[in-house]
């Protein structure tokens, strides 16, 4: 998260040096914006990329969220209502998987940004986030964001890590924009100590090399490259200290800088969402990543009337009113994420363009119909980033695409029957990959890459 003494920071090899000196690149700020810019139109100014992932644990109560048509005269399903005033710059979509996590449950948050597999030996692989952060990490002050209601993060290094994730509002609020406790001074000597102790562990791990076998000198390199990372960021964070950090309107503070209790979930997601609005418009960081709790502890809603929890709701077992509670809990849900467009539309970066046009926002779960566990079919929006290149205002359904698609179960009424748990449980069309449309964001962030987890090509979009 923006706590850089807990985060594990990933720098591309070509950055390390500007790194680990005093040339570290600026974030963007007014008095960078070229000179006549402010004469020129809005688009002739370049806005930073950024990207944001939000994350709905249990999937979703399939027979009311699945869109039947596809193209852009879709109608929207009961819980995506929501969104219908934000047409024009989201793309639901269906009909993706993670191919590594078919056989498994619980541990599709792990995966659902990185497209890794999930056995018992496996280790998982960098999120896309993380390869994004590679990138934008030399322009701001925090390569990511990591924020969670419950449980961990969505966030993975390179060597397979978890990245640890903030909970409590005011505490995010704290790591982004307040001085350190003590002062820079403080904090200075604080981290050129850190500094010292790690040299010091180096100059320990090499003498040991020399008394080490194959598999711990395996093991070890594993080790050092964490030191060598916690050196970097280290040494990082020290440099960004001579740089003053964003100035935070009494506004603004007023609308972030507190806590929510649970009681209140709509209050907390607005808050969380305002303040990954605040931290892209502030460029302190491009990319941030929200979990709205993990499979197997998502809270409830009792403003609404929902006093079970959506694990609990997941597993319905066709019970009326747990399914109808259940997609009260989607809707809602996707009403905050509305919130969340909504709130990037209407503010302005630097650059003076909206931020919603230079942001991708990806909305969506692991799972699809949480009673079975099964994870095909997967529920996701893709919103914003037109200035990137989207094109949104249609429903994209990969599952229309597979050659042996018969169309969604109907009854006579063209309501869903629950024949429609089968294509959420085992994918229609195997190529239909998530890690597709993960490749597609990394690319359109500018990472390099011609393939990201399991991935066979960039959709089209």
């Amino acid at each position: 998260m923006a706590n850089y003494l807990a985060q594990s920071w990933l720098i591309d090899r070509r950055h390390t040096l500007k790194l680990l000196g005093a040339c570290i690149a600026l974030p963007l700020l007014e008095c960078m914006i070229p000179l006549g810019a402010a004469d020129k139109p809005a688009e002739a100014v370049l806005s930073p990329r950024r990207s944001a992932f939000i994350y709905l644990a249990n999937g979703v109560h399939s027979l009311n969220y699945q869109i039947l048509t596809a193209g852009k005269d879709y109608q929207s399903s009961r819980s995506l209502k929501p969104l219908d005033k934000h047409r024009s710059v989201i793309t639901p979509i269906s009909g993706l998987h993670h191919p590594g996590a078919l056989s498994h449950h619980h541990g599709c948050i792990s995966v659902w940004l990185t497209g890794g597999k999930l056995g018992p030996s496996d280790r998982n692989t960098i999120s896309v986030d993380q390869k994004m952060a590679e990138i934008t990490a030399p322009h701001t002050r925090y390569t990511s964001m990591e924020i969670a209601l419950t449980g961990e993060s969505l966030a993975w290094t390179a060597d397979g890590v978890q990245l640890p994730a903030l909970h409590r509002c005011s505490e995010i609020f704290a790591s982004l924009f307040e001085e350190p406790k003590g002062g820079k001074t403080a904090q200075r000597r604080a981290l050129r100590r850190k500094v010292s102790v790690l040299d010091a562990n180096l100059a320990e791990v090499r003498r040991l090399e020399q008394q080490m076998g194959a598999a711990d000198k395996g093991r070890m390199d594993q080790y050092l490259t964490s030191v060598r990372e916690a050196e970097i960021r280290t040494r990082r964070a020290d440099t960004w200290l001579n740089t003053a950090l964003p100035t935070v309107t009494d506004e603004e503070r007023k609308r972030v800088d507190r806590d929510i209790p649970d009681t209140k979930a709509g209050d907390y997601f607005r808050t969380v969402y305002d303040l990954m609005v605040l931290a892209f418009q502030t460029d302190v960081t491009r990319v941030a990543t929200f979990s709205l709790g993990g499979e197997g502890d998502a809270f409830s809603i009792p403003e609404i009337g929902i006093t079970e929890s959506r694990h609990q709701l997941s597993h319905h077992g066709g019970d009326p009113g747990y399914m109808d509670k259940l997609t009260r809990y989607d809707t809602f849900a996707i009403e905050q994420f509305g919130y969340f467009l909504t709130r990037l539309a209407d503010t302005k970066d630097l650059t003076g363009k909206p931020l919603l046009g230079s942001t991708m926002a990806l909305f969506g779960s692991g799972m699809s119909y949480g009673h079975s566990h099964g994870n095909a079919n997967l529920p996701l929006v893709l919103a914003g980033g037109s200035d990137l290149g989207l094109t949104h205002g249609s429903h994209l359904d990969f599952n229309r695409e597979a050659k042996d698609f018969a169309g969604y179960p109907l009854d006579a009424s063209g309501a869903l029957t629950s024949a429609h748990y089968g294509i959420c449980s085992r994918p229609v069309n195997a190529e239909a990959r998530m890690s597709n449309l993960l490749l597609l964001m990394a690319q359109r962030m500018g990472v390099q890459i011609d393939a990201f987890g399991d991935s066979t090509k960039a959709i089209a979009l």
